[in-house]
């Protein structure tokens, strides 16, 4: 008998083995998008430098603009910081709305968009759990903005209820948000022009907005502007959800933006997922 052959009883075994083993079942769209989403989890876990954008850069913010203008602005930094903070709170989150863009833009520029491509899952898992890490994301800087602001006197009359139905709304949001910096990244041909593109939306939006003043305060020409903004309508709602007087003509106006962003971005997300 050649020494390479296997023998009979062997092979009897393997065929065996192989003829009745069960073929796995292909991933459903929830366990394929959560797996996704756990790979974005991943490079968080191997790469928490990136972690800065919701961790240092808004307490520097809220700590800046509360001891340096809170005296000038409201009279004394403790009643600006019930002002601020839910200002606060928003431009950080919808600041880092970008990124799913920016992490699928880099997929593509290497090429692990095309082996995602071949893989036998829900196609739209890659993006979908993209978009859940995301809100965790935004779930982390919320309790970060949250606990440093109960530290430094922060005192919300709407209770915790208020509070999370203010961080739920924003949540909302931000989900919607994301979805026009995914179709970008499909787009773009790198991530720092997708960054560049995404600056020159988000700097305005979030600025000229009623995040750290009044838009009383402001010339009158510039009012309707701040107070048509759509980042200052979801400002007015969080303040207040947590200051305990719902503001439920901008929770309406938040909750029909959010819905039309979703209802136009995503199907277009899509379309170009597809097509890339």
């Amino acid at each position: 008998m050649n020494k390479k052959q296997v023998p009979f009883n062997q092979q009897d075994a393997l065929r065996a083995a192989v003829s009745t083993s069960e073929r796995p079942k292909n991933a459903g769209p929830v366990s394929a998008s959560l797996t996704f989403g756990g790979r974005m989890l991943l490079k968080i876990k191997y790469v928490p430098e990136q972690l800065f954008d919701i961790t240092a850069f808004p307490i520097i913010f809220l700590l800046m603009f509360t001891y340096l203008f809170g005296g000038a602005l409201a009279g004394s930094t403790e009643a600006y910081l019930q002002f601020v903070l839910p200002g606060v709170l928003v431009l950080t989150v919808v600041s880092i709305t970008m990124y799913t863009g920016i992490e699928l833009n880099n997929d593509i520029t290497k090429g692990i968009f095309d082996r995602f491509r071949t893989l036998p899952v829900w196609r739209p898992s890659v993006l979908v759990g993209a978009l859940l890490v995301d809100l965790v994301r935004y779930s982390i800087a919320s309790a970060i903005m949250l606990t440093l602001g109960f530290i430094l006197g922060f005192r919300p009359e709407g209770g915790l209820v208020g509070v999370l139905l203010g961080v739920g709304i924003l949540l909302v949001f931000a989900f919607s948000i994301s979805w026009i910096w995914t179709t970008l990244g499909l787009v773009m041909r790198s991530e720092k022009s997708l960054m560049g593109a995404s600056m020159m939306v988000l700097f305005p939006l979030t600025f000229i907005s009623n995040v750290f003043v009044d838009p009383d305060t402001m010339p009158s020409w510039l009012q309707p502007i701040v107070e048509n903004n759509p980042v200052s309508f979801l400002v007015v709602a969080v303040r207040g959800f947590m200051g305990g007087d719902p503001a439920f003509a901008e929770v309406g106006w938040v909750f029909v933006g959010s819905f039309l962003l979703v209802l136009v971005f995503a199907p277009l997300t899509m379309y170009l997922y597809y097509k890339k």
